[in-house]
């Protein structure tokens, strides 16, 4: 059974940001909501207690596609499917497309998937690697910065702030790259590990989902990697770089993902090193 709440569907940032600060004050602690798959789920499984969801898909900049100059700009509440079925950011189309099933594709969004608070989260990973710019509303207007300054295995967004779009700067739109994933049980069930990879400016950039508790660029591992040496030396060295709280549940063992994680960066450096 989902718990009870009041629902809010504004139709401009300003209204979104009004409606927060009313019902916060009203103590019903007020939750934005996209795709809302997540926020179903931790309802009905009554780990989480908001009295008021504000849905953002009616604000227009949310849903917005657009090429301006060099910038991509993508929506935050578009669904996969719409972001898997745009085909100017190849990465991210692919990365899209192996998210859950093709009817939760439907619901879940960009968003939604990179604000959520489950482990793997895939859809930050082509925004991790491009360097995408944020555009986040809030109390204080409309702010832009960098991903990196703000994704630290989550989005560290103020209270009262909310995802409006993301900026992808067009040569990271035509890079090569890389995209793999792996289940424990083949095409079915959760992800163990997503790894994407793009080369730019002849350097191997790596993103990682399903290794720790959150996706996160693998700065270290790329320095490795695009080292001189043998694919062996430099996925051996990058590999000695992992010291983070690598997952350990009934999908996988440390040290199975670490086995995974091995043989996909192998296939990263034939597809977009090689030996040098």
């Amino acid at each position: 059974m989902i718990g009870t709440f009041d629902y809010y569907r504004p139709h401009s940032i300003q209204e979104a940001v009004d409606l927060f600060e009313k019902l916060d004050l009203e103590g019903q602690s007020p939750v934005y909501y996209s795709g809302g798959t997540e926020i179903i789920t931790f309802h009905r499984l009554n780990l989480i207690h908001n009295g008021a969801v504000i849905d953002i898909k009616s604000i227009p900049e949310c849903m917005e596609w657009k090429r301006d100059g060099s910038i991509l700009t993508i929506g935050s509440t578009l669904s996969l499917t719409a972001v898997e079925n745009q085909k100017e950011f190849p990465l991210l189309s692919t990365v899209c497309s192996e998210v859950a099933d093709h009817t939760a594709r439907n619901k879940i969004t960009a968003g939604g998937n990179i604000c959520g608070e489950t482990f793997y989260r895939e859809v930050a990973l082509p925004f991790l690697l491009s360097d995408a710019h944020l555009v986040i509303g809030g109390k204080g207007g409309v702010r832009e910065v960098e991903i990196h300054e703000l994704f630290k295995g989550h989005l560290q967004l103020n209270k009262g702030e909310f995802l409006l779009q993301l900026l992808v700067q067009q040569s990271f739109l035509e890079s090569p790259y890389i995209s793999i994933k792996r289940r424990r049980q083949w095409n079915t069930g959760y992800p163990l590990i997503t790894v994407s990879s793009l080369r730019d400016r002849n350097r191997i950039r790596l993103a990682i989902s399903g290794l720790y508790p959150y996706p996160f660029r693998a700065w270290e591992v790329e320095t490795e990697l695009n080292r001189p040496g043998t694919s062996e030396q430099r996925i051996e060295a990058a590999l000695k770089t992992i010291n983070g709280p690598v997952l350990e549940d009934e999908e996988g063992s440390a040290n199975y993902r670490l086995f995974v994680l091995k043989n996909i960066l192998y296939d990263v450096m034939e597809h977009l090193g090689g030996e040098k």
